[in-house]
């Protein structure tokens, strides 16, 4: 009776497995996305994406305006190449979804992550991306040199009433150029990744918290237009970690506090056609944002896993399946 209830069991796995719509999806889609990433890089050391190009015009003249800057403007000329964050991040993300797929909760993440790597990958959104980056060298200027897809840093502050938090801000909030980082007495902030620190050293802004940034923040393409795509579902978990650590300190106080993504900051100007489009989809990120998203352990598909022994199984068949079949 044991190995018949052992054999039924093993049975109902393979079927529910087997007939698991996502896994010829996410065969579909994985060499498709990794052929869009290595389009991409192609395009920028071609010099056919547009802000890229501007990257290195605007780098070009800040080092003749600001020689001693010459270290961080080094760096952000990464971003017109194949090495800079973002696309590094590209990589990263294709990489952990052909190499580990099992930490995903469910097949239908591995395929919506396949998707906005693609999205993120198309060259005109990654222009647009690279417009925050290239206005951090804007701003550099001291206003020799004019932001790019958005309005003036003046304009945009005064039309979010948002605080100025100095030199780099659009790039926070941006795992690609820094983390929220918890202090002991459960405030975080706002730290930068190696050499991109000379701005919180050089401008005074590495003492940015994340309570006072979310209420005040301004316009930037990452944070109102490029989380669902620019974002890993890992940082996306962090991120969300932060911003409820953050809301339970305030309720402790008596105090409510507004997700830093609950609205868009107005700001934008210029962008493509494609980035309003995807503007759409961004919107509905926020509304699941963060405890409904799909990266949540909460998701829809989630909760039909009533079992936790049987999803546990499921996931390893999904990990071996897809090692077998890219």
């Amino acid at each position: 009776m044991q190995i018949i209830k052992l054999v039924l069991l093993f049975s109902l796995l393979c079927l529910s497995a087997c007939g698991d719509p996502y896994l010829q999806k996410i065969e579909d889609q994985t060499p498709v996305t990794e052929q869009r990433i290595q389009q991409l890089s192609q395009a920028l050391d071609n010099g056919q994406i547009r802000n890229a190009n501007l990257i290195n015009q605007y780098a070009k003249q800040v080092l003749t305006l600001k020689p001693e800057l010459s270290s961080l403007i080094d760096e952000f000329k990464k971003d017109a190449t194949s090495q800079g964050p973002m696309y590094l991040s590209l990589l990263d993300r294709i990489n952990t979804v052909k190499s580990q797929p099992q930490i995903f909760e469910s097949s239908q993440a591995i395929y919506q992550e396949l998707l906005n790597i693609y999205q993120a990958a198309d060259p005109v959104l990654y222009s647009d991306a690279l417009s925050d980056p290239l206005n951090v060298l804007a701003d550099m200027s001291d206003g020799a040199l004019p932001r790019v897809n958005s309005l003036s840093k003046e304009q945009s502050l005064a039309a979010n009433n948002a605080q100025d938090f100095g030199v780099g801000s659009q790039l926070v909030g941006n795992p690609s150029y820094g983390s929220w980082q918890t202090n002991s007495s459960g405030t975080s902030f706002w730290a930068w990744y190696g050499m991109y620190s000379m701005m919180g050293n050089i401008f005074g802004n590495n003492r940015i918290s994340y309570d006072n940034w979310g209420r005040n923040r301004g316009y930037s393409y990452y944070n109102d237009y490029g989380r669902s795509r620019y974002t890993s579902p890992t940082d996306f978990r962090k991120q969300s970690q932060v911003e409820n650590r953050t809301k339970k300190s305030f309720a402790s106080r008596g105090q409510k506090f507004t997700s830093a993504y609950s609205k868009n900051r107005t700001g934008s100007a210029g962008l493509s056609k494609q980035s309003q489009y995807a503007q759409k989809s961004a919107s509905k990120f926020r509304s699941n944002s963060p405890s409904k998203s799909k990266f949540s352990s909460k998701s829809k598909y989630a909760q039909k896993q009533t079992k936790p022994r049987f999803r546990q199984k499921r996931k390893s068949f999904i990990s071996r399946s897809f090692r077998r079949r890219r």
